[in-house]
């Protein structure tokens, strides 16, 4: 298997080779099996990852709210990069492990179940990246596409959006190869009879104003409010918009955007979520107020200390390294730098600027929280992460390129 695996890394795999690799890897376990009543409603997306990037909190239940069913199996953070399960257990008592049954039930009564991958679906896919890891054979394009594509394709899709980002904080840095990545997982998907989009997207700065697990829940909450950071929300409504087109819930991707956009200004994409979280055994109370949310997600303990951070001059944001700070709230604890480390759900970062803003002299533009005293070096990392310019910067859209 060894020689395999690096013969594919030096070599690569044809198109239908990696189909037929990845029908293997999703048939060696439980593959998700749904009614006809909502078989070709049952939509999913994926994100290769980022810093801040909280898009499937919101969009999942946004999903439901409009008509589609979400079984969305999803992972822990690793590195740099966050974990939507790690982000949902910052809810008290809120579980991510479910079987197969469990998943179809839930899906079946609310629209939407958020939980981890199980020791029965894809299986292969386990064992098969112990071995990339060994090998170094983890950044092979057509072993990524098969690990990706076989566990979506477990859950029964009829559609599916991926989000590929590239840039310095993305797993891709170089916008080729994400591209690569795309085109590839887009067509061994759709070849696998799954309605597959890709949006390409940049990951230089954070995907909203939080980073850091409790943090995240919190933006995600008050963008499920209608309340969120535009290019959050952006992400949200482009993504959702193209599964409610291509299931046939909207004529196009634009009014599929507007559904998806409408849930979130009148509530019924939060109440969706508070569903969920009930369904999987969280604390609802903790959303009746502000109060009690912050306090539900920690963010009021008192061992929680915040440090304040300020511009020393003025301009316009021209640049947030997303890196930067994803390599600070990693070292404060919000994520693993291996396997097996514990997370800090309650630390981490918020910005009070995006690029584009303005900021006077002395304003702050960042708030940390962690545990411990910061250091001074710390601090000037961090202060050089943000980069201001003297004319006025515009606000860019974060999607690239849509394909299919």
């Amino acid at each position: 298997m060894t020689d395999w695996l690096r013969g594919v890394c030096d070599e690569g795999l044809t198109e239908p080779e990696t189909i037929a690799l990845t029908k293997a890897m999703r048939d060696s376990g439980d593959v998700l099996e749904w009614g006809s009543e909502i078989s070709g409603l049952i939509v999913d997306k994926h994100s290769t990852g980022g810093v801040g990037d909280k898009v499937s909190l919101v969009l999942a239940p946004a999903l439901a709210a409009c008509g589609l069913s979400v079984p969305m199996i999803s992972g822990r953070g690793l590195g740099h990069t966050g974990g939507t399960l790690d982000k949902l257990e910052s809810i008290p008592g809120l579980k991510v492990k479910m079987d197969a049954e469990g998943i179809r039930q839930q899906v079946e009564s609310i629209g939407v179940a958020m939980v981890g991958q199980s020791d029965a679906l894809v299986p292969a896919d386990r064992r098969m990246y112990a071995l990339r890891d060994v090998t170094g054979t983890v950044a092979s394009i057509p072993l990524i596409t098969s690990s990706i594509v076989s566990k979506k394709a477990a859950e029964g899709l009829s559609a599916l959006v991926l989000d590929v980002k590239f840039g310095r904080a993305a797993f891709m840095v170089e916008r080729e190869r994400a591209v690569e990545l795309a085109r590839s997982m887009v067509n061994v998907a759709n070849g696998m009879g799954i309605h597959t989009t890709a949006v390409l997207t940049s990951m230089d700065y954070p995907v909203g104003c939080a980073i850091g697990n409790s943090l995240e829940v919190l933006e995600s909450v008050e963008t499920l409010c209608g309340s969120g950071p535009h290019d959050l929300e952006e992400l949200v409504c482009v993504q959702g918009g193209l599964l409610l087109h291509a299931t046939g819930m909207a004529e196009d991707a634009r009014t599929g955007a507007v559904m998806i956009h409408d849930s979130l200004q009148d509530g019924s994409a939060f109440e969706r979520f508070r569903e969920m979280v009930k369904a999987q055994g969280g604390d609802t109370s903790i959303f009746d107020s502000d109060a009690t949310l912050m306090r539900g997600l920690g963010l009021m303990d008192p061992d929680l200390n915040t440090t304040e951070l300020s511009v020393g001059n003025t301009g316009w944001v021209k640049d947030i390294d997303a890196m930067a700070i994803a390599r600070v709230c990693l070292g404060l604890g919000a994520g693993r730098a291996r396997l097996g480390d514990s997370v800090d759900h309650s630390v981490g970062a918020i910005l009070e600027v995006q690029v584009g803003d303005h900021l006077e002299e002395g304003e702050p533009w960042m708030v940390l929280y962690h545990r411990d005293e910061v250091d001074r070096a710390t601090i000037e990392g961090l202060l050089e992460s943000i980069t201001l310019s003297d004319e006025e910067v515009r606000s860019e859209s974060r999607i690239e390129e849509v394909f299919d």
